[in-house]
């Protein structure tokens, strides 16, 4: 069985199938139609709704954090002991919420079908933002598409409704809210059965490594951004599912005098800041990493997992030389990130093993470290190219070099040939030139609807010459803002 808060209403689920999205238990069993399917992809953000999760801060206060999300991407499994807002919630004796009066006040609703997750998301904005500025309102309603191109109104909706917030019922039952989600908060593995479909909701990293041992063909569900889309595009059925987001020691980001321990079940809007303060360009390139939904549901360890070649962290970590725990029982074992990737979607990761955390290093003075994503677009896209330079000059000598592309090969890769061609040579235009010669040694890319191989490859070296252009003049700060 699961427990959740349908907003104040207590839901005991035990029979329901787990391949059901949030999105159609809304819709199809608790006759709450607000929340839209649009693209069942988690691409438009018509499905928006917000999650309440009980969080203790460093003072040890309790309270609740509200975070936007892709219903259509999200298993009603992964709802276990948390809080569920729809649209339909928000208004209160009557009355509407802020945020829909700004909306209506504002002409901020045009067709009116993708309003429900404009709401919810200018919802959680007013809710985790003091006077949010104009790049948060834009970072809250990125991952929201109006057909109608009314996003003018919408934004003069986020001001009004945001920089003024008035308390409302949320707050008022914010006491009795976080009492209730004590109440139900997990104490033993959670269960959803449907007799030929199942979900296991473990707590511990030890139940984990039990149940993927007794379940090997077990699909592992972390924030199911890319899971999800088998079962929403492509209309498999998932038969078992162990979802790992209620694991809390994968969760976590500890912090060691030489390395960063980031669990792989960490959101990546929870890794934002503590990778920006090592690596700014980390930073910025997470913020271009699809949506503030997706990055509030998608984790670390999912993006490195599903070994996408176009996974856009990859690239990133391997050119800071991380590592990972892999877990399998009670065994561990350490692997260097650019060991892990073998062949396309080909992972060196054993039956029921399962990546535990990602040891990244932590930033050194001597380090040169860049980043920098190109694609069509410059928000919520995925990368035809991504590269990570990561330097070591020594008296103007390139004493080390690490670089790092993804959408150049099968795999997430380190450009061999590239990096001999740097290292022990000075730093100037005639070596990058023949470092840039090299990349055609170290990758034959493919053409696609994202680029062609020719487009590729030419990207990958003026990212090289422009990594190299912008350290001789620092000033320049237009890093992963390239886009084609």
């Amino acid at each position: 069985m699961i427990q959740f808060l349908l907003n104040q209403e207590l839901r005991s689920e035990h029979a329901l199938d787990p391949n059901l999205t949030v999105l159609n238990y809304l819709r199809d069993h608790v006759g709450k139609p607000g929340t839209k399917e649009g693209c069942a992809s988690g691409d438009c953000g018509a499905c928006t709704v917000v999650v309440g999760e009980l969080q203790t801060d460093d003072a040890g206060r309790e309270h609740i954090r509200y975070r936007s999300l892709n219903s259509c991407l999200t298993f009603v499994s992964s709802l276990h002991g948390k809080q569920l807002i729809s649209v339909e919630d928000l208004k209160h004796k009557g009355e509407l919420h802020s945020v829909q009066k700004a909306m209506v006040e504002c002409h901020g609703s045009q067709c009116g079908f993708c309003t429900p997750g404009f709401v919810m998301s200018l919802f959680a904005l007013q809710k985790n933002s003091d006077a949010p500025d104009q790049h948060k309102a834009h970072e809250a309603l990125a991952g929201n598409l109006c057909r109608c191109t009314g996003y003018r109104p919408i934004l003069e909706a986020a001001e009004q409704s945001c920089c003024a917030k008035k308390p409302d019922q949320f707050d008022a039952n914010e006491t009795q809210t976080i009492a209730r989600l004590k109440a139900i908060a997990p104490t033993d593995i959670g269960e959803l059965n449907s007799g030929d479909k199942r979900c296991l909701v473990p707590l511990t990293v030890a139940d984990l490594a039990d149940l993927y041992d007794a379940y090997p063909q077990a699909r592992l569900l972390a924030g199911g951004t890319d899971l999800a889309l088998e079962v929403t595009q492509f209309h498999r059925t998932l038969p078992v599912m162990i979802y790992v987001g209620n694991v809390a020691e994968m969760k976590r980001i500890e912090r060691f005098d030489d390395r960063l321990e980031i669990g792989a079940a960490t959101a990546l809007s929870d890794c934002y800041e503590a990778l920006k303060s090592e690596y700014p360009d980390f930073g910025e390139l997470l913020q271009r990493f699809a949506s503030l939904q997706i990055r509030n549901q998608g984790t670390l360890g999912g993006n490195i997992g599903n070994a996408s070649p176009i996974g856009d962290s990859p690239p990133l970590l391997i050119a800071l030389g991380a590592q990972i725990v892999l877990c399998k029982g009670e065994t561990r074992r350490t692997l260097a990130l650019e060991d892990y990737f073998i062949d396309y979607r080909v992972t060196a990761r054993q039956e029921s093993e399962f990546i535990e955390k990602i040891i990244v290093p932590r930033a050194s003075v001597e380090q040169l470290f860049r980043a920098y994503k190109v694609s069509k677009r410059l928000d919520d896209d995925i990368s035809a190219v991504c590269a990570a330079f990561n330097l070591r000059l020594e008296n103007g000598v390139v004493a080390d070099a690490r670089v790092a592309f993804g959408g150049m090969a099968a795999i997430p890769k380190r450009a061999n040939s590239c990096e001999t061609a740097l290292i022990g040579s000075p730093f100037n235009s005639a070596t990058v030139e023949r470092a840039c010669a090299a990349l055609a040694e170290d990758f034959t890319p493919l053409s696609d609807f994202r680029a062609s191989k020719e487009y590729r490859l030419l990207s990958a070296q003026n990212l090289l010459r422009k990594y190299f252009i912008e350290l001789q003049t620092p000033h320049i700060e237009t890093r992963v803002t390239a886009y084609v």
